[in-house]
């Protein structure tokens, strides 16, 4: 439940998907997120690295090794969960308004 609650979070996901092909300096990372607020990077990175997702290097930031096992995992659980809504939507014949 503590991996769930720290990912879910808002902007951590983004922050470990711009992080999963090279690492990237705060500046270049804050971009990527579209400007997001020095300090709304800079809390979703400390609780990342305090997580061991996300390590700094003199390159920049980069996943951890565990970080980077969480990636694929977590497009499986993307792939299920688009199986799941798509068998959550409403059917034309059970009475629900299109």
């Amino acid at each position: 439940m503590q991996l769930l609650d720290l990912i879910g979070r808002r902007w951590a996901l983004r922050i470990l998907w711009e992080l999963r092909e090279t690492p990237l300096n705060f500046r270049a990372l804050q971009e990527r997120c579209g400007g997001l607020s020095p300090s709304v990077v800079n809390r979703r990175l400390r609780e990342l690295r305090q997580a061991d997702l996300v390590t700094l290097t003199p390159e920049g930031y980069r996943l951890s090794p565990l970080g980077c096992e969480l990636g694929p995992k977590l497009l499986d659980l993307n792939i299920w969960a688009e199986r799941w809504a798509r068998k959550r939507r409403p059917s034309s014949d059970d009475g629900a308004m299109p």
